[in-house]
């Protein structure tokens, strides 16, 4: 095996629930929903569009804070398609970038593009099965989402 080593390991605790450890000591609870499991954790195939999801959101805002751009928020949402047969890959996925602050959009635009094209290896794998598309909305003053009722 060559390049960056990483170890990630899971651990059988009782019907489909694992524990798994990642190579930098993070701990996080994989299951499956009932029947064959008891929905106690994250499912893998969910674990694949929140890494996409951080791994372009962390890029994105290094990339405008380097622009020295003033960002006040950013949230990155994800809608995917999966294929009917197994193994049940994803075939669409789609980037939504919600940024708040005065942003200017051509360096949100460049910082996406950085990202899709060369920083986000999850992206970057995930494209090899998916087709991946993106978008974004600048809303100006930053206010706290309410929580809903």
């Amino acid at each position: 095996m060559t390049g960056n080593p990483a170890t990630t390991q899971v651990t059988w605790r009782e019907r489909m629930t694992f524990d798994a450890t990642t190579n930098s000591g993070h701990s996080l609870v994989l299951d499956s929903a009932p029947p064959e499991g008891d929905d106690r954790g994250v499912r893998p195939m969910e674990l694949l569009l929140t890494a996409l999801a951080g791994c372009t959101a962390m890029d994105v805002l290094s990339i405008l804070e380097k622009k020295r751009e003033p960002v006040q928020g950013l949230q990155v949402t994800i809608d995917a398609l999966r294929a009917t047969e197994y193994p049940r890959v994803y075939t669409e996925i789609h980037v939504m970038y919600h940024v708040h602050g005065n942003v200017n959009p051509k360096a949100l635009e460049h910082a996406i593009e950085l990202s899709e094209s060369k920083y986000c290896g999850v992206g970057a794998m995930l494209g090899k099965c998916a087709t991946i598309t993106s978008r974004y909305e600048i809303e100006n003053s930053f206010a706290p989402r309410q929580p809903a009722e």
